[in-house]
């Protein structure tokens, strides 16, 4: 994905020299005529890098970084500020407010893209940083290999149970009565609007555990559960399963990680459903049933479950597969779906 970067200069032919600058060097770049335009275009972007005029109507450069400064999900985001005026008074209250950077006009292209790359690479740095810390303050705090390992043996000699394809496991608005683990075989959640009509919100693969969330908040299942193809479930009763929380110091981390991760994942999925092209969505949907799979091995499903979870009508799916398949990236063998080139899925343009 491109690295973006936001405009924001009254100046049409500064913006417009600017941005074929920026997009002739592989930038994807969004352009804003004026500093509440600017400020908007941030928020709904949320683009790698600012480059902002400071002298504009309706709201100068200044109150622009003031007001991303001050956003949580902008404050990050480096700001390089773009002036004619260059003496130390701009430069100080720039800087004060958190600029990265100052660049006067008229500007060198060379320069320019050098200032671009330094701050960019610095806030890469920056953020892997943060992420390396906080990876290695959870880890510290949560043993998920143990945690999982113990899970696993909580399941071994339970109840064993074969669902058929297409078998409901459970359904929304049901009491929990087991945490499940999948031995062998793919399930799926889903909802069902008034209409009938199905939307897949998870896959379960083999190794999977599922059925927790509705168990840790003391509720119904919000929605039902069934198989994608023949599997073996492990059943662990929910009291074993409360126990085994309070017993264990690492599952109640791991299972509330768990339950953040599946949040952040569930509004990707909905953006990428509202904005992804149809050839995105079933290429995310055939990448999911395929992320614990031995790539060689024939996915087999049916169109209209592969339809569910790709969140697109049947017909469309089908037609989609015969584009991969014609392209390289599948191969269809009977009713499976065998993925030749799985990083070009999982790389489909938006």
């Amino acid at each position: 994905m491109p690295t973006k970067i936001c405009i924001i200069e009254d100046n049409e032919n500064v913006r417009e020299n600017l941005a074929e600058i920026l997009e002739l060097s592989g930038y994807e770049v969004h352009q804003a005529e004026h500093g509440r335009h600017g400020a908007n275009l941030v928020m709904e972007v949320l683009p790698d890098l600012i480059i902002c005029d400071v002298m504009m109507p309706e709201m100068d450069g200044y109150g622009v970084l003031k007001i991303l400064s001050s956003n949580p999900k902008t404050a990050q985001i480096p700001f390089i500020f773009l002036t004619a005026k260059a003496d130390k008074f701009d430069f100080r209250k720039g800087m004060s407010l958190g600029a990265d950077d100052y660049i006067t006009k008229p500007f060198d292209d060379l320069d320019l893209l050098e200032a671009i790359e330094v701050r960019l690479k610095k806030n890469k740095n920056a953020i892997q940083s943060i992420q390396a810390n906080e990876h290695e303050q959870s880890s510290k705090l949560i043993d998920e290999k143990a945690a999982y390992v113990f899970l696993k043996s909580l399941a071994e000699n339970k109840e064993s149970r074969l669902f058929k394809k297409k078998d409901i496991i459970y359904s929304a608005g049901q009491t929990p009565r087991y945490l499940f683990f999948i031995e062998s075989g793919t399930a799926k959640s889903f909802q069902t609007n008034s209409l009938g009509k199905e939307l897949t919100t998870k896959v379960y693969q083999t190794g999977d555990f599922f059925g927790y969330g509705a168990i840790l908040h003391n509720e119904s299942y919000h929605e039902s559960t069934a198989a994608l193809e023949p599997c073996t479930l492990r059943l662990i009763p929910v009291k074993e399963f409360q126990n085994a929380l309070l017993e264990n110091k690492n599952l109640p981390a791991l299972f509330l990680k768990i339950q953040a991760n599946e949040l952040v994942d569930s509004n990707q999925n909905l953006v990428e459903m509202a904005y992804s092209s149809v050839r995105k969505k079933v290429a995310n949907a055939l990448c999911a049933l395929a992320i614990h799979e031995d790539n060689s091995k024939p996915i087999v499903i049916l169109r209209e479950d592969l339809a569910s979870i790709a969140g697109v009508a049947k017909e469309t799916t089908i037609r989609t597969l015969t584009d991969f398949k014609d392209e390289g990236i599948i191969d269809i063998v009977d009713n499976g779906i065998v993925i030749k080139d799985l990083k070009k899925l999982k790389n489909m343009p938006q």
